[in-house]
């Protein structure tokens, strides 16, 4: 709305000798400003809800390798019980766990931190 003042100050445009031109004036600009205010409540929005459908990914993810990796259990862990059974299996596959929870705690680390200067 600066911009608009400061440009019709340094260019004086013509206008009619009609008292309603600035009030007309100012109601079209209202609306801008409540255009962009809609327009930015809305991104915002969708930035949340790329963060919350990227956690909810994450996790919904984990579990799924999690029960795809435990579910053809071995007999003999059974035995042992399931915290046994977890401690096996993240002990095998601790160097192949680090990865993904890297990439997307920097993936939504950076969302984060972007603020609202995320394009989509």
């Amino acid at each position: 709305m600066k911009d608009i003042d400061d440009f019709l100050r340094t260019n004086r445009p013509l206008v009619k000798d009609d008292p309603t031109f600035l009030l007309e004036t100012y109601r079209r600009m209202d609306q801008v400003e409540g255009i962009k205010a809609e327009v930015d409540r809305q991104r915002s929005a969708g930035r949340i809800a790329l963060i919350v459908a990227l956690a909810i990914g994450l996790v919904l993810g984990v579990l799924a390798a999690a029960i795809a990796f435990l579910y053809p259990v071995d007999p003999a862990s059974v035995s042992n019980g399931i915290w046994e059974s977890l401690r096996v299996f993240l002990t095998t596959y601790k160097q192949y766990l680090i990865p993904p929870v890297a990439v997307i705690a920097l993936t939504l680390s950076l969302l984060l931190s972007m603020g609202g200067e995320v394009r989509l």
